[in-house]
């Protein structure tokens, strides 16, 4: 077993320093098959790493400077470059989302928070709105205290006009789930410039979190990459 050096003011002060924030975290039940710890003993508990706005971009794209050209998938290289060595510092292990095979990251993120989906899929902060995400996850072979969760205001259920649902050129989004294809088809066609530049219309038109909403430079990164631009 290993166990933890330091605490957790002193691991989210490390991740401070490159714009990522803890999102919550929890202990695994006795009854759960947790995921395993640095020694390679199940986890006994689990911290949420990520970030709320743009906060990380500027230190990304530093980075990012220093990379060779044409990296694949670089933000992920990235956090999984910053957290993992908070990881090694504090004595944990860092996972990411996109480890295989694939970890429940937004159950976790779900119970950590006490956050719910929103009609897009993503989930829906009180303060943030849509403008956040998780980045990693650090998991210790002890028992760590965080904060509990408590059921956050879900802000879906309070917005009537739900303008999520209606922005999208190509009704992307409905009651009915993501029209994948027809999204990737308008966004690289020639009238799916308006979502290149400044990123997904049905994201940008909600009304919540609009303080903490990416800047332009940001969505059009994100969305080169989900278009395979």
């Amino acid at each position: 077993m290993i166990f933890f050096r330091g605490t957790v003011e002193e691991i989210a002060a490390a991740l401070a320093a490159n714009g990522l924030i803890l999102r919550g975290g929890f202990s695994f039940g006795e009854d759960e098959v947790a995921p395993a710890g640095p020694s390679g003993a199940p986890a006994k508990s689990v911290l949420l790493v990520g970030q709320a706005g743009a906060a990380p971009w500027p230190y990304f794209q530093r980075w990012r400077e220093r990379q060779a050209r044409g990296i694949a998938n670089p933000l992920d290289s990235w956090s999984r470059e910053v957290i993992g060595a908070v990881a090694k510092e504090f004595g944990v292990r860092a996972i990411s989302p996109s480890d295989r095979p694939y970890l429940p990251f937004q159950q976790w993120a779900m119970r950590a928070e006490g956050l719910q989906p929103s009609p897009l899929g993503i989930l829906m902060h009180p303060t943030y709105g849509l403008w956040h995400a998780y980045r990693g996850a650090l998991l210790f072979e002890d028992e760590i205290s965080a904060p509990e969760a408590h059921e956050a205001i879900h802000r879906c259920d309070t917005c009537v006009a739900k303008p999520c649902l209606t922005s999208c050129p190509v009704d992307a989004y409905s009651v009915d789930g993501f029209a994948h294809q027809a999204c990737l088809v308008h966004v690289r066609g020639t009238d799916g410039a308006a979502c290149r530049v400044g990123g997904c219309l049905d994201r940008n038109a909600c009304p919540y979190g609009t303080s903490y909403r990416y800047p332009p430079e940001v969505q059009a990164f994100h969305m080169t990459a989900f278009a395979g631009l």
